[in-house]
């Protein structure tokens, strides 16, 4: 159950992008919109676009067009309308604007730079890069938005990595968070009597389903674009397949869409795993506990430019076997303690290796549950909402020693 709030906050969450995919920075949003607004807060969504009709308090100022960065097709918007833009801050009476970072001068940063004086301005970095080329054209953001960023009162950042990218990119100190992440609804996923009859957090001593001649079941789960590493995963369970590396039966789950899927199809055929690997498409958001709590072995071995990992934490919540992950700074920063478990995604042979010792260690299998699940709680969405609100305090008493007070109209 939520905490309860005395003083409750109006907050606008600003996003440069559509509201529609389920990528990393939209979840960030849209989580941390449900944790303030259980807690009695007004919470405003401000975007570029949407198709979406079920958000409440939703503004959508201007449009948008896609641009490639860092393996993701993202939108960056149009200049919004400059009354619009007023009309907006005239309407609601925010205490807070929370931006994603980086931000766009035509969408976020119009808002920052027309937001009233005694209005609170928070920014959180979502995103590393590790190309050199957009460090550079960040900087070169920096520069032009310097007088907004000024106007920020805390920067929050995703990860260490994260923190790293917004202090060489944009001169900025930040405060490390993480997402908030409803780990109820993925351990809920793990209990006895789930509706897909796995057996909760006590592992099968061999497959899922507790038949000792069951085959072990691997799931990777993500977008099938190159950064995430479904390429590498298949080229990995080819060589664990052609070269016999494993002892017991095992079966891939590849869930997710993209367009490396007709490429990896052709790749599966070609290494005589079409029966053996499945791609059942995209996952809603409804069905991703059960997938994930069902399987023995979640491999997530994404090549790079992760902020963070969303994915790798709510397996970790729920997951009865082992969670493999790439060994990028993101998910790096995301598995503390549990750093064994990290692949090289671009050694074929030695991920090919990883797998077959965890196929063939039930026991180590399922000693790893509970590791997983300590380590996921630092992220649980009390947590991190927490820690976001006291930010917000923090900057509202220094932005109105003695001005309106939270959630008053000017």
């Amino acid at each position: 159950m939520a905490r309860p709030t005395t003083d409750p906050l109006t907050v606008g969450l600003v996003l440069d992008d559509g509201l529609d995919r389920p990528d990393g920075v939209q979840q960030y949003v849209l989580a941390l919109a449900e944790g303030l607004t259980a807690r009695g807060h007004e919470v405003h969504l401000v975007a570029s676009s949407t198709r979406r009709t079920d958000l409440e308090r939703l503004h959508v100022l201007g449009r948008h067009t896609g641009v490639s960065f860092n393996g993701n097709l993202l939108r960056t918007p149009l200049p919004a309308p400059r009354r619009a833009v007023r009309a907006l801050l005239d309407a609601v009476p925010f205490d807070v604007l929370h931006v994603a970072m980086p931000y766009s001068p035509f969408l976020a940063g119009r808002l920052v730079a027309h937001a009233p004086a005694d209005v609170a301005v928070v920014g959180t970095f979502l995103i590393l890069t590790e190309s050199r080329l957009v460090d550079v054209a960040a900087h070169g953001l920096g520069l032009l938005e310097r007088r907004t960023l000024r106007r920020f009162d805390e920067t929050l950042a995703l990860s260490a990595p994260a923190a790293v990218f917004a202090r060489r990119a944009f001169g900025l100190r930040s405060e490390v968070l993480g997402a908030p992440i409803d780990l109820e609804r993925f351990r809920a996923a793990a209990e006895p009597g789930t509706a897909d009859g796995t057996h909760g957090a006590e592992p099968a001593a061999d497959g899922a389903s507790g038949d000792p001649g069951a085959p072990v079941r691997l799931v990777f789960l993500g977008r099938l674009v190159e950064r995430k590493g479904a390429r590498e995963l298949v080229a990995a369970v080819a060589h664990l397949h052609r070269h016999g590396l494993a002892r017991r039966p095992w079966t891939l789950e590849i869930a997710g869409r993209g367009p490396l899927e007709p490429e990896l199809r052709r790749t599966l055929e070609a290494a005589g795993l079409r029966g053996r690997v499945t791609l059942p498409g995209f996952v809603s958001e409804e069905d991703k506990p059960a997938l994930l709590a069902g399987a023995d072995l979640v491999v997530l071995p994404s090549t790079g430019g992760e902020s963070f990992g969303v994915s790798v934490v709510e397996a970790l919540a729920c997951c009865r076997g082992v969670v493999l992950a790439g060994d990028n700074p993101g998910y790096r920063a995301t598995m503390t303690g549990l750093e064994a478990q990290l692949v090289d995604p671009l050694d074929a042979p030695a991920l090919a290796a990883a797998l077959a010792r965890w196929i063939d260690d039930p026991a180590g299998r399922a000693a790893a549950a509970g590791r997983q699940q300590r380590a996921a709680r630092r992220f649980a969405a009390p947590v991190v909402v927490d820690a976001v609100e006291a930010v917000y305090r923090r900057a509202l008493e220094r932005r109105r020693p003695s001005g309106r007070p939270v959630g008053a109209r000017r």
